[in-house]
């Protein structure tokens, strides 16, 4: 996005539906997302957590598809960078916290997995796990209850571009291609796998997989909030509408390491990464706030200061609040059989 002040930028997002005060809102979800990330990397560093993955410069197209779609009834399978989505569909703060503290309040899994398994029954976030993609078979499988049950719901799966590779991505497409579901799966593609550079892990485009599979692709700036929304929100259109999937390929710049474990000036150097941070799509929707008139930096000042009190206190709480106990271990694991005499 480049800001421009010009009438017709200054109008993008209520030509999108979008209020003021929604505009603004999506801006303090990124900026939130943000810097929940930046304190995770110095808990890190200070020995207060074991691990943390950060998903910094690709949170506006996070945050955009979140708002774009139903917050009352679509089902969510993101994948381990997704902080700002998650904090788009409901999720607290306080909530992450406790997943990175690996607390036993921690709503996402009582502290058994790591940090980005996110999952959220009352919020219809549904569980991910260590093996990247299987999320998308299980989306899939989602839209086609809602198909089979006539109901208005969509599923949003995400993914990054390394794991499109998987068989879970391929075989998840085309089910539901050739099903017409309303499942929206979108790529976030930071340009990384990893260590792995896109030349070396993709053939082609992501989003002209889309074609074998008969329903549509497209790709999109993912550093372009108001376009992720557009697009997202149509996709979702298309899907209650009975139209079928979309593949949408999000690019962007994982601006970084891969995790607090990856040293990534090992394969890629700081002139790149300062190229892609000129780039950011937080502050350039900043910006765009400020050209539209209805954001300045006494405002934005009072934000980042709202924002860091309440980063303060999940933290305090997070690291204050006691670990699971050692008999829950197998809790949720294995069905329980309340029958009398059951096993």
């Amino acid at each position: 996005m480049t800001p421009t002040g010009s009438t017709q930028q200054a109008s993008r997002h209520a030509e999108l539906g979008l209020t003021d005060d929604q505009a603004i809102d999506m801006y303090a979800t990124m900026l939130t997302a943000r810097k929940f990330d930046e304190r995770n990397l110095l808990l890190q560093r200070a020995g207060k957590i074991n691990f943390h993955v950060s998903g910094i410069g690709q949170e506006p197209a996070q945050v955009a598809a979140a708002f774009a779609l139903d917050r009352e009834q679509d089902y969510f399978l993101p994948y381990y960078r997704d902080y700002g989505f998650v904090l788009g569909v409901g999720m607290t703060v306080r909530e992450l916290m406790l997943s990175v503290f690996a607390k036993a309040e921690d709503p996402n899994s009582g502290g058994r997995q790591m940090p980005g398994h996110f999952g959220h029954k009352k919020l219809r976030i549904v569980t991910g796990s260590s093996p990247v993609t299987t999320q998308v078979p299980h989306a899939v499988g989602i839209a086609l209850a809602a198909k089979m049950k006539r109901k208005k719901f969509v599923s949003f799966v995400t993914f990054g571009e390394g794991s499109s590779n998987q068989g879970d991505f391929h075989e998840g497409c085309n089910f539901a291609g050739v099903h017409k579901l309303p499942v929206i799966i979108m790529c976030e593609n930071n340009r990384y796998a990893i260590s792995t550079p896109l030349h070396k892990s993709v053939s082609g485009n992501i989003y002209e997989r889309a074609i074998g599979y008969g329903f549509p692709g497209i790709r999109v700036d993912g550093n372009d909030p108001l376009e992720v929304y557009r697009v997202v929100k149509e996709a979702r259109e298309r899907a209650v509408a009975g139209e079928g999937p979309t593949l949408i390929e999000a690019m962007m710049y994982r601006l970084s390491p891969h995790s607090t474990s990856d040293n990534d000036l090992a394969y890629r150097t700081k002139e790149e990464v300062d190229e892609y941070r000129a780039k950011d799509g937080v502050l350039h929707y900043k910006q765009y706030l400020i050209d539209c008139g209805i954001w300045n930096e006494e405002k934005d000042a009072e934000l980042a200061q709202k924002i860091r009190a309440v980063i303060d206190d999940a933290t305090e709480y997070g690291d204050r609040a006691p670990f699971p106990q050692p008999e829950s271990v197998l809790r949720h694991v294995y069905a329980e059989d309340d029958r009398e005499g059951g096993r």
